[in-house]
């Protein structure tokens, strides 16, 4: 009753879920970008591209076993799609330039762990990656088409408590600050997957979650 006309606006927006396979190709993303702008304001969340996941996990047990040469000629692969992937997809030099750098900063961080003790805390922050790398992409793809669409970092308001639940309460005082940034998007694209545990630590939701 005593909440404010745009937060009532956003209690009734519609969260919207796509899975790797929705965003496995140039036309599966178009797909997707033309099926969430209907002019209806909306949270849309995103998985990794389709293979990405399986291939970052690959990446992960090659660091275990303190194969560097593996793990990095794994990544070179998984790098040179997504630049076919943005050079498909992207009509701009603006815009295909902006994806680029984007995917560079991500596959820059995944080579960090890379030369440096392995552990199950640097596994989840190169799994994390694939839905990072998803989200900037579609979010760069919705601007170059005109669509107002902003990135909500999804650790920046998803969290789990010690039960590796999430924390409902935490999300909500989190999410209401970072819609009330942006009054004027038209759509807020998030990460699946991806979360702080209790400790603030980056963790996922496992799959499925």
């Amino acid at each position: 009753r005593n909440v404010s006309k745009e937060l009532r606006q956003f209690l009734k927006m519609k969260v919207l879920k796509f899975g790797g396979t929705s965003l496995g190709a140039t036309h599966r993303i178009k797909g997707v970008a033309s099926l969430i702008n209907d002019g209806e304001r909306k949270i849309v969340v995103l998985s990794a591209v389709s293979g990405t996941t399986n291939s970052l996990i690959e990446i992960s047990d090659y660091l275990y076993k303190n194969n560097s040469d593996g793990a990095n000629e794994l990544i070179n692969s998984l790098l040179m799609q997504y630049k076919h992937l943005v050079d498909d997809l992207f009509s701009t030099n603006e815009y295909k330039q902006k994806a680029l750098e984007h995917i560079n900063e991500r596959f820059d961080e995944i080579r960090t762990h890379t030369k440096s003790l392995f552990t199950l805390f640097e596994e989840r922050i190169i799994l994390a990656q694939g839905e990072l790398l998803s989200s900037g992409i579609v979010n760069f793809y919705l601007n170059e088409i005109g669509v107002k669409s902003v990135i909500i970092p999804a650790l920046d308001f998803m969290r789990t408590d010690k039960n590796a639940d999430p924390n409902p309460i935490y999300i909500k005082e989190k999410l209401k600050e970072l819609l009330a940034q942006y009054p004027e998007a038209d759509l807020y694209i998030t990460q699946g997957f991806i979360t702080l545990n209790a400790y603030g630590e980056v963790d996922n939701l496992k799959r499925g979650g």
